[in-house]
């Protein structure tokens, strides 16, 4: 082993699992073909980094330490041959995962993965000449705050190469729970039918989003309501997930027309201020 750590993907889940790998102690690769979001990526991290300063969770020097360890790269064949691990985050699209994939196994890691939240494991093997060293390492927005890491095994994936992983997560602060390879794992299975049922509810004029997320919060003690975590996930990869599982389970995972119309707006949640609510540097208002 030799504690270097690639992520493919510079959106939100790809800066959030750079953050915690270099917090963990490896060299980081972050890869990104966009030339703007790749200029972003330092000054991304130099602000969570700050903020976990300002908050107390780290000393100047550990922050100073941890963005050391980061470098930022345009392509794939810029990694270092043999790292301990990359990790696919790229968006929802098989096709697209399936290419990046396979680019990045020519690598040589001990441990591929893919941070898909929804696509089969299996599937997205198919162009590797060694699935048994992939898997799925799902992690969760904001990934610096979210303690869950699910872990899906795919039907090539070896036993050996699970256990790897366990030890991957705990390493990165993380609480694994391993899974079998199904369209939807456990977690979006599950948070995304609740999602799109509130989106249901906002269609039909039940309550507004700030209520129905409320009685979540409050009558089911969710620590945030369904409609305000599709904003922080982003409408637009809720779509993609609901799509996927649509396809794999029927009609209980049809994508609201509401959803449709807000993602074809633009309105795609936090990252963009504008979702089923208002936000402002992060802070949401209703309306």
């Amino acid at each position: 082993m030799n504690d270097r750590f690639a992520v493919v993907g510079a959106g939100t889940m790809g800066i959030g699992i750079a953050y915690v790998a270099a917090g963990a102690g490896y060299q980081v690769d972050v890869v990104e073909a966009d030339a703007e979001r790749a200029r972003a990526v330092p000054d991304l991290l130099a602000q969570r980094w700050a903020k976990a300063v300002a908050q107390g969770r780290l000393s100047q020097d550990e922050a100073e330490a941890n963005r050391s360890r980061v470098t930022v790269l345009r392509q794939i064949a810029e990694i270092d041959m043999e790292p301990d691990v990359i990790v696919e985050a790229v968006p929802e699209r098989p096709d697209l995962k399936r290419t990046v994939l396979a680019e990045a196994e020519s690598r040589a890691p001990a441990l591929l993965a893919s941070n898909t939240s929804s696509l089969p494991i299996g599937t997205l093997a198919a162009p590797l000449a060694r699935p048994e060293r992939f898997i799925g390492l799902h992690f969760f927005n904001p990934v610096w705050a979210m303690a869950l890491v699910e872990i899906v095994v795919g039907p090539a994936t070896a036993a050996e190469t699970t256990d790897t992983a366990v030890a991957l997560a705990k390493r990165l602060g993380k609480e694994p729970v391993v899974v079998r390879d199904m369209p939807g794992f456990a977690t979006s299975r599950l948070g995304v039918m609740l999602g799109l049922e509130a989106i249901r509810m906002v269609e039909d004029g039940v309550a507004s989003p700030a209520d129905i997320d409320k009685a979540m919060v409050l009558g089911y003690r969710h620590p945030v309501g369904p409609l305000e975590l599709t904003d922080l996930v982003g409408l637009d990869v809720r779509l993609d997930i609901a799509r996927t599982l649509h396809a794999a389970y029927g009609e209980r995972f049809a994508p609201p027309p509401l959803l449709e119309s807000m993602v074809a707006q633009g309105r795609l949640g936090r990252k963009v201020g504008h979702g089923f609510y208002r936000w402002t540097d992060g802070v949401r208002s209703d309306g």
